[in-house]
C-alpha cells in the first residue's frame, strides 16, 4: 500500500478523548481504547498540508464556504454514491449531533414523538430527551445474525405516538447495517404516509464494503428528497472530526430558510476555518487514500470475524456490512451487563463500548473500533480471549 496504516500513532498526552480520559471514565489507565468513533490513522497528506497552507497565513478570521467547497462536496457525493445535489442546498454545522438537533428544534415541537430503531448511536436518544421531546423507539429485530427494520411495529408506533420525526442511521452504527434501498424505500413511504420528517444520519456513508453500496437517502425520489434533511460529514471517513465541520443537504428551500433561522438563534454563523479547509481538501484529494484505508479496514474486519470465530466461538460476530464499529454478541455467556463490562475493562484490559448505551436491544454486546494497526487489534484480541477463557474456566 502507499499509505502506512500499520504505524502506531502516539496519541496519548495529546488531550485526545480516546485516550486521555482513562480514568474519568472509570477505565483502567492500562485498557487499550477502541470505542469512540475516531480512528488511530493520519489524516490524508494533502489534509495536512492544506491545514499547515491556512495556518502560515497567520489569520483567522471568520470564513464562508465558496464555489469550489461546494463542487468538493458536489463531485464527491455523485462520484463516490451517484447522488446528484447542489451546492447552495447545503448548510454548514459544526457536527452531525449538533446538526440533529438543530432539525428536531426546526421540524418537531416540545413534546412530539420522535422514532430511532434501537439499538442505535446513544446521542440520538440523548438529543430527543435533551430537547423536550418524546423518545419512540422501534427495536430491530435480530434474525439470523443479521438487523431488519419491525416495518409493521415502526408504522404502529409512528400512528400511535403520532410521530413527528424520524433519526435514519445509514449506515447503521452499531449494528452494522447498509440499508438497500428497497429497506429505505419502505421506511420512507411510511414517514410519508404519515407526514413524519425524515433526518438522516449518514455520518459513515464512505464505509461500506463488499458488495453493500450505500444509498442516499435523498437520492430515492424527489419525494424523499423533500421530506428530508440528510446529515453528512467528512469526519468519520478522514478521521477530522475534532475540526468540527458538518454538511447538511436541504433539498427544499423552505424547509433549508427554517434550519438557517433556528442556527441564527443559536448564533452559529460560520464554520470552523480550519474544518472547513480540510474538509474541501479532503473530498478533493483524499479518494485514495480511503479506498486503500478501506482496503485495510476490510481486512481487519475479517480478522475479528475469523478470530472470535476460531477462539472465542461463545461470543457472535454479527455480520458486518458497513462502518469501521464492529457489534459482538456476548449474551451466550449469561453475563448481566455490569458482569460483562467488568470483563471487558478489567480483566481483558479493553475500552470498547458498552452494548446497553446502545438502547435496550444493546445489552449483552459491546462495540469495537477496528480503525487501528492491525498489531493493535491482534493484541486486544488476545486479550480478550485470555480474559474469556480465565472467565470460563472459573464457571467450571
Amino acid at each position: 500500500m502507499k499509505y502506512d496504516f500499520d504505524k502506531i500513532n502516539d496519541r496519548r498526552n495529546t488531550d485526545s478523548l480516546k485516550y486521555d480520559f482513562a480514568e474519568e471514565h472509570g477505565v483502567p489507565q492500562d485498557a487499550l481504547p477502541l470505542w469512540i468513533a475516531d480512528m488511530d490513522f493520519r489524516v490524508p497528506n494533502e489534509v495536512i498540508s492544506a491545514i499547515q497552507g491556512r495556518a502560515e497565513e497567520g489569520i483567522f478570521g471568520y470564513v464562508a464556504p465558496r464555489e469550489d467547497y461546494y463542487k468538493a462536496l458536489t463531485n464527491w457525493f455523485l462520484t463516490r454514491h451517484g447522488w446528484k445535489t447542489e451546492g447552495k442546498k447545503y448548510v454548514q454545522a459544526c457536527s452531525v449531533v449538533f446538526a440533529i438537533c438543530a432539525l428536531l428544534r426546526t421540524f418537531t415541537k416540545e413534546n412530539d414523538g420522535v422514532i430511532i430503531c434501537q439499538p442505535v448511536y446513544y446521542p440520538f436518544e440523548s438529543s430527543i430527551k435533551a430537547n423536550n421531546r418524546k423518545l419512540v423507539v422501534s427495536e430491530l429485530k435480530l434474525k439470523d445474525g443479521k438487523y431488519e427494520v419491525d416495518f409493521k411495529d415502526f408504522e404502529n408506533k409512528i400512528v400511535k405516538n403520532k410521530v413527528k420525526a424520524f433519526i435514519l442511521c445509514n449506515p447503521h452504527n452499531p449494528v452494522g447495517r447498509v440499508w438497500t434501498k428497497e429497506e429505505l424505500t419502505q421506511m420512507g413511504n411510511i414517514c410519508l404516509k404519515h407526514g413524519v420528517f425524515v433526518i438522516a444520519d449518514e455520518i459513515h456513508c464512505d464505509f461500506a464494503f463488499g458488495t453493500h453500496k450505500h444509498v442516499p437517502f435523498a437520492s430515492i425520489s424527489k419525494e424523499f428528497a423533500e421530506n428530508c434533511a440528510v446529515c453528512t460529514a467528512p469526519t468519520k471517513t478522514f478521521n477530522i472530526a475534532g475540526l468540527q465541520i458538518s454538511n447538511v443537504y436541504v433539498e427544499s428551500d423552505i424547509r433549508r430558510e427554517k434550519l438557517v433561522e433556528e442556527l441564527d438563534k443559536v448564533g452559529y454563523c460560520e464554520p470552523n476555518v480550519m474544518g472547513m479547509t480540510a474538509c474541501r481538501a479532503a473530498y478533493t484529494y483524499g479518494a485514495e487514500w480511503l479506498d486503500e484505508l478501506k482496503e485495510y479496514l476490510a481486512q481487519n474486519i475479517a480478522l475479528v470475524r475469523e478470530y472470535v470465530g476460531v477462539n472465542v466461538p461463545e461470543v457472535k460476530f454479527i455480520e458486518h456490512e458497513g462502518t469501521y464499529l464492529v457489534w459482538l454478541d456476548f449474551r451466550a455467556l449469561g453475563l448481566t451487563d455490569k458482569e460483562l463490562e467488568d470483563l471487558i475493562k478489567n480483566k481483558a484490559k479493553l475500552w470498547l463500548d458498552d452494548g446497553y448505551v446502545f438502547g435496550v436491544g444493546g445489552s449483552g454486546f459491546q462495540r469495537i473500533n477496528v480503525a487501528c494497526p492491525r498489531s493493535v487489534l491482534i493484541a486486544a484480541l488476545g486479550r480478550l480471549k485470555a480474559a474469556l477463557q480465565g472467565e470460563l474456566n472459573a464457571a467450571v
